[in-house]
């Protein structure tokens, strides 16, 4: 016998898919795509996203770790796989072995890298990313070109991309033009070619379309959420892009409260007036953030409702006064849409003090992801 959900994530393959067409479309053609897929692909769940993602066109992953590789080569083999992060040193063989792009920010990680390779007597291909201003990875900007080339005669070491990274697309535009000079500079300068040149993460495909080169890196965007900053994002794509993720949970329990009553840990609610209060099966044990205690809502028989008190590790307490007819077992919205009303990702976010990016990866493994539409894998 199977019961419902307590919490769940519904996923929309549909969606995504045509967030990736919509991608591909903006960028323009003959360029490349590289599908950012860390953090279990935001939350979204990686295997099944990346056998999409494979039927849909991405060029190239990226990822944070070897073990998302892996989970990614588990899926289908032969798609470059870029390792976004630096590798540790006990990490450089693996990398080879399981034919992973590295990073790299310096001579001592290619010369590590040239000679694992020769003893494992295999090539490795590598990118070289170039810091132009965010400052956790990446070769000064001054010194890539003599990196570059000092690189490059490494034995059994192939520099097939360069790269950056905005460090804050959505808000500084000044900043943002100060990056991308100082990187086409750079790619002016080179006296060689290579098969990937990239700088755009999502919020640079809103904000920078001057900076695609031959290849883009969204991330959020994918995922039809948008990166969240002081710039405004074009019109077009609140019309294109489509939310792939939904969260819901259930009421459990009900109860009809006086004036005065406290509730929920340190009481720090205490009713004004008589409510009616609807117990929810999701907490911060779900990954809804705790930080959104007394300020979130979530959608209960299409209406905004509450969240009273702390949220607690499995569930949480909302107020459903305004909301006739309200039933245990009933469906509750956390992210996503019920009747006429939506609350999205960045919202909750912004009730939690924190981004979209937080939000979604924060969704713990113990909510099971359902998958509607596409090809299910």
């Amino acid at each position: 016998m199977s019961f419902p959900h307590r919490c769940w994530a519904e996923i929309d393959l549909d969606a995504l898919r045509n967030n990736l067409a919509w991608l591909r479309h903006r960028i323009g053609p003959g360029n490349h795509i590289l599908t950012v897929v860390k953090a279990d692909a935001y939350g979204h769940g990686l295997r099944q996203i990346a056998a999409l993602l494979m039927q849909s066109g991405t060029d190239v992953f990226g990822v944070a770790n070897l073990d998302e590789a892996r989970d990614i080569r588990a899926v289908g083999r032969g798609w470059p796989i870029l390792m976004l992060g630096a590798c540790l040193p006990e990490e450089t063989e693996r990398a080879i072995k399981d034919n992973v792009m590295p990073t790299l920010s310096s001579l001592e990680e290619a010369r590590r890298f040239s000679k694992a390779a020769g003893k494992l007597k295999k090539t490795v291909r590598a990118h070289i990313k170039v810091d132009t201003g965010m400052g956790r990875l990446g070769v000064p900007a001054p010194d890539a070109l003599q990196l570059i080339q000092a690189a490059t005669k490494l034995p059994r070491l192939e520099i097939n991309g360069l790269y950056t990274h905005y460090a804050s697309a959505e808000d500084n535009a000044s900043f943002s033009r100060c990056q991308r000079q100082a990187f086409s500079q750079l790619i002016q300068s080179l006296d060689q070619n290579l098969n990937y040149l990239h700088a755009n993460n999502s919020a640079a495909l809103l904000h920078e379309p001057d900076s695609i080169y031959n290849l883009a890196r969204p991330g959020l965007l994918v995922y039809g959420v948008l990166p969240p900053g002081r710039r405004r994002a074009p019109a077009v794509l609140k019309k294109n892009l489509q939310t792939a993720l939904s969260w819901k949970c259930r009421v459990s329990f009900l109860k009809t409260i006086s004036k005065g009553t406290p509730l929920s840990y340190g009481q720090r609610f205490t009713a004004p007036r008589k409510m009616r209060v609807a117990t929810l099966t999701a907490g911060y044990g779900d990954g809804y953030l705790s930080s959104g205690s007394e300020q979130a809502r979530v959608l209960v028989g299409g209406k905004r409702c509450a969240v009273l008190g702390r949220i607690t590790m499995d569930q949480m307490l909302v107020d459903v006064s305004r909301v006739p007819g309200v039933q245990c077992g009933d469906e509750a919205v956390l992210i996503g849409s019920q009747e006429r009303q939506t609350i999205t990702a960045n919202q909750l976010a912004e009730w939690a003090g924190t981004i979209p990016w937080e939000t979604l990866t924060a969704i713990t493994h113990r909510v099971p992801r359902l998958y509607r539409g596409g090809q299910a894998a």
